[in-house]
C-alpha cells in the first residue's frame, strides 16, 4: 500500500510499480486535493499513471465520492477544493 500517493513523483512513481512481482498487488491512496509536494504541481504521477493505464485488464481505479476521514478533514478538503477567495 502506498499511502498519500499524490505526492510522488511520475518517476518515482513508476519506479515503485515497475517492482511489482508475479501475484503482487499494488493500492494507492491518493487525493488530488492534497498534493503538496511543490516539485510535483499540479500534474501528480498518480494522475498519468491512471490515465495510461485506464482500460487494461491489469489495473483498476476506482475513485471515492466522499471523505472517510474525519469531519474536520473533508471540511478542510472542501475548503481548498473550493474557489479562492
Amino acid at each position: 500500500i502506498v499511502d498519500e500517493a499524490q505526492s510522488l513523483e511520475r518517476g518515482v512513481l513508476l519506479t515503485v510499480l515497475s517492482r511489482i512481482g508475479q501475484n503482487s498487488r499494488v493500492i494507492l491512496t491518493h487525493d488530488v486535493a492534497q498534493r503538496d509536494n511543490l516539485r510535483v504541481g499540479r500534474h501528480d504521477g498518480v494522475v498519468a499513471v491512471v490515465e495510461t493505464l485506464k482500460g487494461h485488464p491489469l489495473f483498476a481505479h476506482v475513485t471515492l465520492t466522499r471523505s472517510e476521514r474525519s469531519p474536520i478533514a473533508a471540511l478542510v478538503t472542501e475548503m481548498l477544493e473550493g474557489p479562492a477567495s
